[in-house]
């Protein structure tokens, strides 16, 4: 069974089921369930997730919700969550994809921390007869390409939900308004396309870019970016960084400077943290992405071609401006 699925939206509402909205003209909805086939009853299958760095809230969030759903479907299959030391630590996913498949997994699910780097290592895993899900961060289309491999993207528009951030900015502040960008990994597709919606807005807001520079998804090393920056423009106004764990560090930055709440803040990825910021006015908004359900969604999928069926193209999950006006 084969179903093509681009560019389609999974609405991710619970952490049980996400919905795939279907069809050019009209609307299907099919709504996933923890469900698994009784073709597994025999035989529980191994899902192994592979996640970014673990010292990053997003990601402690997405583990959080896939041990609790693996936890309430223990009879179902058997679960293994494993996170990398730090933002950089690429080798650490070569070596979980590794040992997932020495050790006969049935289904990866993988947020990759590089997007051309993976593609080979996970190709490996897919001739070796695993079913890999890709979540949260696409693989490089060429490189999938180049490794041979059809794997699905489940996961969020980052351009549009950085869009949907640099926009309230460019809202709050105004045409003119100097702003700067700190950007994530690069080499990381998500990364590039964050970067891609804050330029959006700041050429739909007539904003002036003073500069852009990646920390890395760090907090500390954001910090150290945003005082150099704090240094060298005097005149800033505005700050957005592509993922919360950054938006963390810019806002300690602020408080040493005594500029928090005069300089406006965006985030992504809506971590617990940075929602008293956004109340207490330190940061202006943030974009959810939904981790927890994504890693769900991920096993469910990853259970569903198990049982047969394929998923080729963009499964696209939801996201939403986070403002203090949603955390009253």
């Amino acid at each position: 069974m084969s179903n093509s699925v681009k560019h389609e939206s999974v609405l991710l509402n619970a952490p049980r089921r996400a919905a795939l909205k279907l069809g050019l003209a009209g609307t299907l909805v099919l709504a996933l369930s923890c469900g698994v086939s009784p073709a597994f009853a025999a035989s529980k299958p191994k899902v192994g997730l592979i996640m970014k760095s673990l010292s990053n809230e997003f990601f402690k969030q997405m583990k959080a919700g896939a041990d609790k759903y693996a936890a309430e479907n223990k009879d179902k299959f058997d679960f293994k969550a494993v996170g990398m030391k730090d933002e950089r630590d690429f080798a650490s996913q070569v070596d979980a994809v590794e040992n997932f498949v020495t050790q006969k997994y049935d289904i990866i699910v993988v947020a990759p921390a590089d997007s051309k780097a993976m593609a080979t290592p996970l190709a490996k895993a897919v001739k070796a007869g695993v079913k890999v899900i890709n979540i949260d961060v696409p693989l490089d289309a060429d490189a999938k390409k180049k490794a041979g491999i059809d794997l699905a993207f489940f996961g969020p528009d980052n351009k549009e939900g950085a869009k949907l951030a640099g926009d309230a900015l460019a809202k709050d502040l105004g045409p003119g308004a100097k702003v700067v960008i700190l950007e994530g990994n690069p080499e990381a597709d998500n990364a590039k396309e964050r970067k891609e919606g804050f330029a959006d807005s700041v050429k739909a807001g007539k904003l002036e870019l003073l500069d852009s520079k990646t920390a890395h998804w760090e907090t500390e090393e954001a910090n150290t970016v945003m005082t150099n920056f704090l240094t060298k423009y005097k005149d800033i106004q505005g700050v957005m960084a592509a993922n919360d764990s950054m938006a963390l560090g810019v806002v300690k930055a602020l408080d040493a400077a005594g500029q928090a709440g005069k300089i406006k803040v965006v985030g992504f990825d809506n971590i617990p943290p940075v929602q008293p910021l956004i109340k207490d006015g330190k940061m202006l908004a943030t974009v959810e992405q939904y981790g927890a359900q994504m890693a769900v969604m991920g096993i469910d999928y990853g259970m569903r071609e198990l049982a047969g069926e394929k998923f080729t193209g963009w499964v696209k999950t939801d996201v939403k401006l986070v403002t203090a006006a949603d955390l009253k």
